[in-house]
């Protein structure tokens, strides 16, 4: 999948729908109900008096100078709270992850704190850039603090065993997402299965922010999970506009290329976007195309039903680096000594020697898999230029299976007529004369 529909579909920020929550699911307005409790009244009125400001910018600057006079006070980690959501609420986006950073100061182990940070990173992570690995790393280690402090983390006065469930697990999907996201970055795509799953199977409404990574992670790893194609669907759903379709698209020609044909598509589309359920049903698997033939096993059929002569430079190279020894046996009788016409891009020319790429892939690859040694030195205006198309005719020498190099002398640069580049033009005779 191209790298853009990634970033078109993962735009991250900090008002997502749970990260939204957590700063405003901070300490109540008083600390009344709090254990320890501020027993200075002047301490107790400036904090109430700051946490309950209506505008969040005002309640922002007077938490702030409640925290530069109380900087001991028992309260300083539920101020920063406090904070973080003040600042958060008025879009202030630098000064909310600063109050995070506050916050783990304060404490290591505050999991609103160390969700946000997790969440933020990750988004840093997705735009990548010089920073991208920087980001991707900052991810992984909040979402891994984040899930070691979850078991610790006890239920807030006036929450029901319901809802504590939840937060506890949309928190799971926050740590397991920027963890598997950052890993999908690298590459790793063993760690992007397992805690994308992880966060996708826990969460109360999965996005597509972890569903399609996760459709990723198991449709690029190897071998494939068929699961992917699955996740992809699901993804498809929830995604805007053409991008709908371009993740349908790219499920289906994985779907092809691992299956063998688009046989039993349209059953799991169908089957994919009638359930309720984010996750597969048990059981749900693809079959996998039978392997194909071996290059050695490919080469033998080659030369049953070809003439060498008659074969591009492709199935040449196909044949010679098979490992097929009575292959490569038939076609190099054939073609050493011999003088050959080809068409290959110039990768690399001198007037003496051109390293050159005649077969498609190579072609695509920039890499040369022929070096063709000039019969005479080139002129410089006849020298051809890199990424040119060039006709030449020349003899066949040697060639190494492994990487692949076919080694050609004697060669001379040939026109679109097949003539000689360079060759003098055939003299015209003066009519004769009648007398």
């Amino acid at each position: 999948m191209k790298k853009s529909l990634i970033a078109f579909l993962l735009v991250f920020t900090l008002a997502g729908a749970v990260v939204q929550q957590l700063a405003a699911q901070a300490a109540p307005a008083a600390p009344a109900a709090q254990k320890p409790q501020i027993k200075d009244p002047a301490e107790y009125n400036a904090y109430v008096n700051a946490v309950q400001q209506s505008d969040p910018t005002a309640k922002a600057q007077a938490i702030e100078a409640f925290l530069q006079t109380y900087s001991s006070s028992v309260m300083k980690e539920e101020a920063l709270v406090q904070l973080m959501g003040a600042y958060q609420q008025a879009s202030n986006a630098s000064k909310t992850i600063d109050s995070a950073s506050r916050i783990l100061q304060a404490n290591p182990n505050n999991i609103r704190a160390l969700a946000l940070l997790s969440y933020y990173y990750r988004s840093l992570c997705a735009q990548g850039g010089a920073d991208g690995p920087k980001n991707c790393d900052q991810a992984t280690d909040y979402g891994q603090k984040g899930l070691a402090a979850l078991p610790s983390n006890t239920k807030p006065e006036g929450m029901t065993d319901a809802d504590f469930t939840k937060f506890r697990n949309d928190l799971t999907g926050i740590f397991d997402g920027a963890i598997g996201f950052a890993a999908l970055q690298k590459k790793d795509f063993a760690t992007a299965q397992k805690d994308m799953r992880e966060a996708v199977s826990v969460e109360s409404q999965p996005s597509i922010a972890d569903i399609y990574p996760l459709a990723t992670a198991d449709l690029e790893a190897k071998p494939m999970n068929p699961e992917g194609f699955w996740f992809a669907i699901k993804a498809s759903g929830l995604a805007q506009g053409a991008g709908q379709q371009q993740i349908l698209d790219y499920a289906r020609k994985k779907y092809i290329r691992y299956h063998g044909s688009e046989e039993g598509w349209a059953d799991i589309l169908k089957q994919a976007q009638a359930s309720t359920s984010v996750m597969p049903p048990a059981g749900f698997t693809v079959a996998a195309a039978p392997p194909p033939p071996s290059p050695a096993e490919q080469a033998a059929e080659l030369v049953k039903g070809k003439d060498p002569k008659s074969m591009s430079f492709a199935e040449w190279q196909l044949v010679l680096s098979s490992g097929n020894a009575q292959a490569s046996e038939a076609v190099w009788t054939a073609l050493k000594d011999k003088a050959v016409k080809l068409v290959a891009n110039v990768i690399s020319a001198s007037p003496t020697k051109l390293t050159l790429a005649g077969s498609a892939d190579d072609i695509d690859d920039k890499k040369a898999d022929i070096t063709l040694t000039m019969e005479k030195p080139l002129p410089a205006k006849l020298v051809p230029a890199v990424g040119q198309l060039t006709q030449f005719q020349a003899t066949v020498s040697s060639y190494t299976p492994s990487p692949f190099m076919m080694t050609m002398t004697e060669g001379v640069l040939l026109d679109k007529a097949g003539n000689p580049v360079g060759a003098a033009a055939p003299a015209h005779k003066a009519p004769v004369k009648k007398k």
